[in-house]
């Protein structure tokens, strides 16, 4: 059986409760520059290759912007964050939790990038789907909780049903929702890659 736990709040691993610190504080400025006509996306969004504000930078930058018409965006982000991610960091420790984390993301913007019609993306959901992703593999029968369902449901199923959300309204046609589903898919594969290549040599049982 797997040891892990998150730890609660005053125990956060120190790479997450950096994350955590950083995203929080940008979602602040954004919204103080963005009331002064300043718009801090103009500069730190992921925006598409095909227009004029596309920068290199942005595909690391736009992990720590969000939503600011929309709180539960970044709670939602940060609270997976925390939850999953904080698992994740105490098993294997912060260099490994910190190049996982960013690979997910920029894997997630580039899926974003060369999948997604978009003007321009923000949000760390890209990352955090790398983090529910493999934590299902690492923990796939862990019971979670879902708002309004009543029983558990194993962390495998769970992810599996997001992944299948995902991919159907990215494959869909019509008008956009809003939602950046390709960063999402593009976050959950590289997650699993990831997390199957650093366990092929000591693969281990979860229950």
């Amino acid at each position: 059986m797997a040891n892990y736990s998150s730890g609660g709040f005053g125990s956060i691993p120190f790479v997450v409760k950096n994350l955590l610190i950083v995203n929080v504080l940008v979602f602040l400025a954004q919204n103080i520059f963005m009331k002064q006509g300043m718009p801090l996306e103009i500069w730190g969004a992921l925006w598409n290759y095909q227009g004029g504000n596309f920068r290199i930078w942005q595909l690391v930058t736009h992990l720590f912007m969000h939503d600011t018409n929309n709180w539960f965006h970044i709670i939602f982000n940060m609270f997976g964050l925390w939850m999953f991610g904080s698992i994740l960091e105490n098993h294997w420790g912060p260099k490994r939790f910190f190049n996982f984390y960013f690979i997910c993301g920029i894997v997630a913007g580039l899926t974003q990038l060369f999948f997604g019609g978009f003007s321009y993306a923000v949000g760390a959901s890209g990352a955090v789907m790398g983090i529910f992703a493999g934590f299902a593999y690492l923990f796939p029968n862990t019971p979670l909780y879902l708002m309004f369902i009543p029983v558990p449901i194993k962390a495998k199923f769970v992810v599996m049903g997001l992944i299948a959300l995902d991919l159907l309204g990215a494959v869909r046609t019509g008008e956009g929702d809003g939602i950046a589903h390709w960063a999402h898919l593009g976050g959950a594969v590289a997650g699993l890659i990831l997390v199957i290549i650093w366990n092929k040599n000591n693969r281990k049982t979860f229950y």
